[in-house]
């Protein structure tokens, strides 16, 4: 925040030219006596409010106590020293806008006073306001971290506890998520599928969000696309999904949701994405699916029940023919799984070539082992055996 008081307090006026200008006349005496008594005839007949409004800014009057209620402050980006005491006087926070500006130049730190929305008391002492507007404590927010990996509905959840709006009402505002800010270009495959357009799953940013208190469920969500927005910007990821993997950005983002949720490392996303990518695209993988438990448990989690570790997943479930994760489904999976952080989304975005068709956890750290062939996956899964991984 910058200090620029500027001429509202009278600080560029020249007073010397008071003193020089032409006497008036008997009349213009007269005139001007009238127009001061016309002036407290008004003020008498109940303009007095008004009055002191005025006031408020030609004297550098203020409160003696701490304040009592509450005031909320908006900080605009580019405000002023001038702006943010003309804020707090217009809301009952001050008894002047010129106390708190004293109040700033008083104070060095008043500079870092951050943009924002802040809830105050009324009638506080000025320099008492700066403090609260310097406590990062006394910020109107709610803050909320969504982890990488999560479902809708999970992040759902986090959503409800941090601002106190049901559940429901996100799953309300997030049907459309074309309202909430997600552009058309992700509405569209290449590999003939269709795209729920009602699915916002893949598009809820993982981060950690400073959320306004007053705000709305679908306010939020919005806060949430435009951070997933921000982030493919910054990658292009987009264009070069289109560039170098011939897809559509939906289906990359489709592969990043599920090597979030497939890869334990970081160092794993890039080639468990191209492990998808070589199953639903190049023709050589024997059913071209995906084949994946954690396909199957999203659908799991969907529908109300519990995920499976792998040993204990039913044939029934894996193949459920109303389960359109399920395994014997064709190409990249109808949509994400999960809502992928950067580095998953980076690992799909341009994984290196390989020929590898299977990926398998073979330690306690998460590290993987890739392979060609069945053959090679089976010994691999002797390995995560012997490591105590239990798949066996």
């Amino acid at each position: 925040m910058s200090d620029h008081v500027g001429q509202a307090f009278g600080e560029g006026v020249d007073r010397g030219r008071w003193r020089h200008r032409k006497k008036s006349g008997p009349g213009r005496s007269f005139l001007a006596f009238f127009m001061v008594l016309m002036l407290f005839g008004i003020l008498g007949g109940g303009a007095w409010f008004g009055y002191d409004k005025v006031k408020g800014f030609l004297g550098a009057a203020d409160f003696a106590g701490p304040g009592s209620g509450e005031a909320v402050i908006e900080v605009k980006q580019g405000d002023t020293a001038t702006d943010i005491a003309q804020a707090l006087y217009g809301a009952g926070v001050v008894k002047s806008a010129a106390a708190f500006i004293d109040a700033a130049k008083d104070n060095s730190d008043s500079k870092n006073i951050q943009v924002g929305s802040y809830i105050l008391r009324k009638e506080m002492k000025a320099v008492d306001a700066l403090e609260m507007l310097l406590d990062l404590k006394n910020k109107n927010i709610n803050k909320v971290t969504i982890p990488e990996g999560l479902t809708y509905l999970q992040v759902y959840d986090k959503l409800s506890k941090a601002s106190g709006i049901p559940v429901d009402e996100f799953k309300q505002a997030g049907k459309d998520p074309q309202k909430l800010g997600v552009p058309a270009l992700w509405f569209k495959r290449t590999d003939g599928k269709k795209v729920d357009k009602a699915n916002i799953e893949g598009f809820l940013y993982p981060a950690t969000y400073e959320l306004p208190k007053d705000a709305k469920a679908a306010d939020i969500l919005k806060i949430l696309v435009a951070h997933f927005n921000s982030e493919m910007k910054d990658l292009d990821f987009p264009n070069t999904v289109t560039a170098k993997l011939n897809i559509s950005p939906y289906e990359a983002l489709v592969a990043a949701s599920i090597a979030q949720v497939e890869a334990l490392l970081d160092e794993d996303m890039g080639p468990v994405a191209r492990v998808l990518y070589n199953r639903a695209y190049t023709g050589n993988f024997p059913c071209e699916c995906l084949q994946l438990d954690s396909t199957v448990n999203y659908w799991l989690r969907l529908t109300g029940k519990d995920a499976k570790s792998s040993e204990k997943l039913l044939e029934s479930e894996l193949h459920d023919p109303k389960n359109p994760y399920n395994y014997d489904v064709k190409g990249m999976t109808v949509g994400p799984i999960s809502n992928p952080g950067d580095v998953a989304l980076r690992g799909a975005m341009n994984p290196a070539k390989s020929k590898f068709y299977f990926f398998v956890t073979v330690d306690q750290k998460g590290a993987m082992a890739y392979g060609e062939t069945f053959e090679d996956h089976e010994a691999n899964i002797q390995t995560a055996c012997k490591n105590g991984i239990p798949i066996c």
